[in-house]
C-alpha cells in the first residue's frame, strides 16, 4: 500500500538548496507589503519612507560583514550576485588585464559567466582541488599572471560542505596585488552564512556573494559586497537603482526581510553550529554503521572546540553508493515522505555527473550513485532517527535489483 504523504509530516532535509521562511522574518516583512509599498526612488514621504527602509537594512547589513553600507549591492538572487562580481568586474577592467581564475568546484553562477567571458576574449584558469574538494593557496598563486584581474573561489562548497581556506588565500594575495588591487579576490558565502564567520575584514575578500534564500529568509533577493574603490559594469541597466550598479525597482520587503534573517543567522550561529555539528557526527557515523560499504564525499568532520575553524559545513553529508542512482534513493526517500537531494547533478532537471564529484576525483562507477542530506534549523534527532529506519531499506533494495553486486 502507497504511504499516504498528505498526511503525514514529511522531513525536509535539502536545506542546501532553499530554507523555509523564518517566522519572525515573515512577521517583520508584512507591513512593507501592504502599507509601507511606496518605489523608493520616488520624492514623495512614502518614498522616501521606502529609501529608508534599504539605507537601514544596508547598515544593518554592514554592521554584520564589517563593511560601510554603501559597499552592499542588492540583487534578485545569490546567482545574479555571482553574475555582477564575475562579468561587472572584468568588464571593467578589460582594458588592464584579461585573466580569471576559478576553482574547479565553484557554483555554475560563476562557471557560467567565467565561459561567457571566454567567448569575450578573457583567459580563464580553472583551479584543482584535492579528493576533499581543497583548494591548494600556492597552486593558485602560480596561476596568477601580470594580466590577473580576479580570482573566485567559494566559501563553502554546496555539494560536499568543503570549506576553503579564505583567508590565507586573502593573505597571499595581498602581497601580489598591484598598484590598483589587483587581483581582486571574489568568494561566494551563499551556503557559509550561519555557519561560518562573514567578517569581511577578517576573510579578506574584495568582494563577497550572499542568498536570502539560504538563511531563512525571502527568496528573490541576494547581494554582493564590493569593495569601494573597485570599479562594476552593471549587467542590467535601465535605472539609477543601487548607484546605477543595479537597475530595477527595489523590492522593500524582500530587502528588509533579508537584512532580518541576517542579523538573526549570525547572532544564533556559534549555538547553532554546535547543534548540527552533534546531528552531523551522529548521522553519519550511524549510516556508516548500518551500510558500512557507503563513501562520504568532501571532508569528515571532527570534533571542534569552539576555537577550531571548521573545515566541512556542519550541515552538510554527502554520499555515493555504488551500483545504484541517486535518483532512485532520492525518488525513494520522497515516497516515505523524506526530502533530499541527488548529489550526481547540479539540478532536478540536469541528470549529468556533478563537475564537483568530477573534480575531487570520484569514482565514475559511483558518481551517478551519490545523495546529499542537508540539515537545518528545524532538523531534529528524532527526524534523523525515522531516515536510519528507512534509508538502509531503500538502499539494499536498490543493490539487490541491481547487476552489480557490492
Amino acid at each position: 500500500m502507497e504511504p499516504d504523504n498528505e498526511n503525514k509530516k514529511r522531513i525536509y532535509l535539502d536545506y542546501a538548496s532553499t530554507t523555509p521562511l523564518d517566522d519572525e522574518t515573515l512577521k517583520f516583512m508584512l507591513p512593507y507589503f501592504d502599507g509601507r509599498f511606496s518605489n523608493p526612488s520616488s520624492m514623495h514621504s512614502s518614498g522616501r519612507d521606502a529609501m529608508a527602509v534599504i539605507v537601514r537594512s544596508k547598515k544593518e547589513i554592514a554592521e554584520v560583514i564589517g563593511m560601510r553600507s554603501d559597499e552592499i549591492i542588492f540583487t534578485g538572487s545569490g546567482t545574479e550576485a555571482d553574475n555582477l562580481a564575475i562579468l561587472g568586474v572584468c568588464r571593467a577592467y578589460k582594458n588592464k588585464g584579461n585573466h580569471i581564475i576559478v576553482s574547479a568546484i565553484e557554483h555554475k553562477a560563476i562557471l557560467e559567466p567565467a565561459k561567457q567571458l571566454e567567448k569575450e576574449g578573457f583567459v580563464v584558469s580553472v583551479l584543482p582541488v584535492d579528493k576533499e574538494g581543497k583548494i591548494n593557496v600556492e597552486e593558485c598563486v602560480k596561476l596568477i599572471t601580470s594580466q590577473t584581474i580576479l580570482i573566485s573561489v567559494m566559501y563553502a562548497n554546496n555539494e560536499i560542505g568543503t570549506v576553503e581556506p579564505i583567508k590565507e588565500l586573502a593573505e597571499r594575495i595581498a602581497s601580489l596585488k598591484n598598484n590598483e588591487g589587483m587581483p581582486f579576490l571574489h568568494t561566494d558565502a551563499c551556503q557559509a552564512t550561519g555557519y561560518l564567520p562573514i567578517n569581511v575584514p577578517e576573510l579578506g575578500a574584495d568582494l563577497m556573494t550572499l542568498n536570502s534564500s539560504k538563511i531563512y529568509g525571502p527568496k528573490g533577493v541576494g547581494l554582493l559586497y564590493k569593495k569601494h574603490s573597485i570599479k562594476i559594469e552593471p549587467i542590467i541597466s535601465g535605472g539609477d537603482q543601487e548607484s546605477s550598479k543595479r537597475a530595477g525597482t527595489e523590492n522593500i520587503a524582500l530587502i528588509a526581510g533579508f537584512a532580518h534573517a541576517l542579523k538573526k543567522a549570525e547572532t544564533h550561529r556559534k549555538e547553532e553550529v554546535a547543534r548540527l555539528q552533534k546531528l552531523q557526527s551522529f548521522f553519519m557515523l550511524s549510516i556508516k554503521t548500518l551500510l558500512p560499504f557507503v563513501k562520504f564525499n568532501g571532508p569528515l568532520p571532527i570534533t571542534i572546540s569552539s576555537e577550531s575553524p571548521l573545515t566541512r559545513l556542519p550541515n552538510n553529508v554527502h554520499l555515493s553508493i555504488p551500483a545504484i542512482e541517486g535518483e532512485s534513493m532520492v525518488l525513494m526517500l520522497d515516497n516515505e515522505g523524506i526530502e533530499v537531494a541527488t548529489g550526481s547533478a547540479c539540478s532536478s532537471l540536469d541528470l549529468k555527473p556533478s563537475h564537483v564529484l568530477i573534480a575531487i576525483g570520484q569514482d565514475p562507477e559511483i558518481i551517478h550513485g551519490s545523495i546529499r542530506f542537508t540539515l537545518g534549523r528545524y532538523t531534529t534527532k528524532k527526524e534523523l532517527e525515522k531516515v536510519l529506519e528507512v534509508f538502509p531499506k531503500i538502499v539494499k533494495h536498490l543493490i539487490s535489483l541491481s547487476s552489480i553486486k557490492i
